[in-house]
């Protein structure tokens, strides 16, 4: 999504809180981003902002799903849009607007940012899409077109700085850095990046979870069914379908052994050095030699 070009991007806190709204640009380009927690939807309401069209994303999470949530839209009607959608919809916790500063969005440029925001949301598969139907792709001129995918770059640069990389892909780490997982029935694959642990796709999950693990596992193994991120293999084993990132690299190893382990010590390099000899014993170290 993004490539190696510094940029600037300012953020606005008009109430002052870190945790409320906030109203985030790129210095040079014509895009903004107006992120809205639900509970200060009426405090919203007031921003000169919203006065204008816009194509919005609605976040949040599911119990039942192991990805986070989102719902994308075009509206020339932003306040009663998500006063909507909030009656409406249960999922969502935030709303970021994307609007133009400078009042060019056209109908025509919000139609055709939802169709390719959806698309690309399920290209990517960071997020589970929460629309029910899939938009058609609307008719523009080519150099309509080009405005739309510069203000697509700039508002999945900004959607990332807020904190939702919807748009981003999964960067596949350097071979140096994979490490293998081995058990009864199980094999897996995965490397720690900046995002969690990732556990590569075609990697092997043992379908049986002991007892004393029943209650970390099930959970979890639930949710990655339930989105089709696993998915059945074998009569003793389960596949991930889809390259997946849990929080922690023992949250990935028991969900792959099915019983309770420390991911530090069960993921190993093509040496048989564990993941903690390798990431953290020599931070530790450089630290010890600094004193």
């Amino acid at each position: 999504m993004t490539d190696q070009l510094g940029r600037t991007i300012q953020i606005y806190l008009p109430s002052g809180e870190p945790r409320g709204i906030r109203i985030a640009e790129l210095t040079t380009r014509t895009v903004q981003a107006i992120l809205i927690p639900q509970s200060q939807l009426k405090d919203a309401r007031i921003r000169p902002e919203l006065d204008q069209i816009a194509v919005y994303f609605l976040f949040g999470e599911s119990e039942e799903q192991a990805k986070p949530l989102v719902y994308i839209g075009q509206t020339e009607d932003v306040r009663s849009r998500l006063d909507r959608h909030s009656n409406e919809k249960d999922f969502w916790r935030t709303a970021v607007v994307v609007t133009s500063k400078t009042q060019t969005f056209t109908p025509a440029h919000i139609r055709w940012l939802e169709w390719y925001c959806c698309g690309k949301a399920r290209e990517i598969g960071r997020f589970l899409l929460e629309n029910s139907q899939n938009p058609r792709e609307p008719f523009v001129t080519e150099p309509l077109q080009a405005d739309c995918l510069d203000a697509f770059q700039n508002l999945g640069i900004l959607l990332t700085a807020l904190g939702y990389p919807l748009f981003e892909p999964l960067k596949q780490p350097q071979r140096r850095d994979w490490f293998t997982l081995k058990g009864r029935d199980a094999e897996g694959n995965g490397a720690l990046t900046a995002d969690g642990f990732l556990v590569r796709k075609g990697s092997l999950c043992r379908r049986e979870i002991v007892e004393s693990a029943m209650a970390s596992c099930t959970s979890i193994r639930s949710k990655l069914l339930e989105s089709g991120v696993l998915i059945d293999h074998s009569p003793l084993q389960l596949v991930f379908a889809q390259d997946y990132v849990f929080d922690t690299p023992s949250g990935a190893a028991q969900t792959i052994l099915g019983r309770t382990s420390n991911g530090w010590q069960e993921w190993k390099d093509t040496e048989g050095r564990t993941l903690h000899e390798v990431k953290r014993a020599p931070i530790a170290n450089d630290s010890s030699d600094e004193q």
